[in-house]
């Protein structure tokens, strides 16, 4: 398939990615074209940007939590309709799962893809030396072609051109420079960047600005052109209605579809968009609702999904919605399915930061100085609404709280490492580690089937 694509890279985390891609999707977009934004890694926030830029949802392309086969499909799934596919990196080009080389890094997914290469360099305090950066990056491995350069914090038209006269040797095309203005950043806190959802005002004040930058010193017509030459990708698009996920409707309808409801607002702004459709091929009506602000889960819920977030921000005004953590206490009590993740997990706690939350699961939680971020490779220990016990998933873990205890009587996984973590029954599971269900064929058909179940019981 056709599908014209760039990847923008850096050099090194803080090189300016999400702002150049960011703004190109936006300034991409002003021009008429439809443009799809795309993430490597298994970063929720920048997908954020990218979709308040594009105008459609931003997706993620992770090999190590979905594998190396579903890169393409997915990237298809996600780039459907679009005239142009902007694709961001991951901390430098190179750097990838630790210990596993390049695997899941920024390359690892350019190659998969056979995706240009548009390298951000930071050329705060540098001169002619850049060259040798860029040289060194272009030759490390060969078949990432890398297709053009975008300078980034560049301070002055002298010191545009001297970069320029620099990297004219390398025979990589300089597409731009970017000014060292205050527009090209984006705040950061405790996790990485602020989540758009949480500023929204502030982020549609931002992107013209923004937009307007990019515009008037990127090379458009040679960006698209660059996209356009990636040649056609062999792969058939991604579908949430693949086998594996269409032959799990076991339980019957029992009055019509389960409703799956979903945790959102600005406390719970982390989730991959193909867990819904996922849901929904397998039989789900989804149903969003704010922990901060509703006062009951929706109307018909049949099961509950909690993602990723930022609770510990929120922890005073999600104790203070009294009614909806009750009526959370209660329905989990009575068996309906719940899955939560990492921020799913502290809303359940007993406290969180001494707030009462939930009160669900018998831990507290509370920040901490350290982050604990990487891959995990787990085995499911107990049965629960997403996997049978021995079910081996690929997920990651990025947060700074810690939870006391870590596990229950039965822990939802074992890691690598040996720990065990989390909490499992056939109706719940909670835990730390974020799992995206296009890698786990059948999650999300069991999760609607323990819905279903639930249903059943209740009449």
């Amino acid at each position: 398939m056709n599908s014209p694509r760039l990847v923008i890279a850096g050099t090194r985390s803080g090189d300016g990615k999400t702002t150049v891609a960011t703004g190109l999707m936006s300034a991409l977009r002003a021009t008429g074209m439809h443009v799809s934004g795309h993430k490597v890694g298994p970063d929720y926030i920048d997908p954020s940007y990218h979709a308040a830029a594009a105008g459609r949802t931003g997706r993620n392309l992770d090999p190590w939590l979905t594998s190396e086969d579903l890169i393409a499909p997915l990237f298809l799934h996600g780039a459907q309709g679009a005239d142009i596919s902007v694709i961001e990196g991951v901390m430098g080009l190179f750097d990838g799962a630790a210990g596993r080389g390049d695997f899941a890094s920024t390359a690892h997914v350019a190659l998969l893809l056979d995706a240009p290469v548009i390298l951000v360099v930071s050329a705060a305090g540098a001169g002619r030396s850049i060259a040798a950066t860029v040289h060194g990056f272009a030759r490390y491995d060969p078949a990432v072609r890398v297709a053009g350069l975008v300078l980034n914090q560049v301070s002055s038209a002298r010191h545009e051109q001297i970069l320029r006269e620099a990297l004219a040797d390398t025979g990589i095309p300089v597409i731009g420079a970017l000014p060292a203005e205050a527009v090209l950043h984006t705040p950061s806190r405790h996790l990485g960047l602020v989540p758009a959802a949480e500023r929204a005002a502030n982020v549609r004040e931002w992107l013209p600005a923004l937009t307007a930058i990019v515009a008037g010193h990127l090379d458009l017509d040679l960006l698209t052109a660059i996209a356009r030459a990636a040649p056609p990708l062999a792969a058939a698009p991604w579908s949430a209605s693949f086998p594996a996920e269409s032959d799990g409707a076991t339980g019957g309808n029992f009055g019509g579809p389960a409703r799956v409801a979903i945790a959102s607002g600005p406390a719970f702004t982390f989730g991959y968009a193909e867990h819904r459709e996922l849901l929904a091929a397998a039989g789900a009506e989804v149903a969003d609702f704010d922990p901060l602000t509703d006062a009951a889960l929706p109307d018909g819920t049949d099961a509950l999904v909690i993602g990723g977030g930022f609770p510990e921000l929120y922890a005073a005004e999600l104790a203070g919605n009294e009614r909806l953590r009750a009526d959370v206490a209660r329905r989990a009590a009575a068996g309906m399915p719940v899955v939560a993740e990492c921020a799913g997990l502290l809303w359940l706690a007993g406290a969180l930061e001494g707030h009462p939350q939930c009160g669900v699961l018998p831990t507290i939680a509370e920040m901490s100085p350290k982050l604990t971020l990487g891959y995990r490779e787990a085995v499911a220990l107990t049965p629960s609404p997403l996997a049978e016990a021995g079910t081996v998933v690929r997920a990651h873990e990025f947060h700074r709280t810690v939870i006391q205890p870590a596990h229950g009587e039965s822990p939802a996984w074992r890691l690598r490492d040996g720990s065990e973590q989390g909490w499992a029954t056939p109706t719940l599971l909670a835990s730390y580690l974020h799992v995206h269900w296009a890698g786990l064929p059948g999650a999300a058909s069991r999760l609607v089937d323990a819905a279903r179940s639930a249903r059943a019981s209740r009449r």
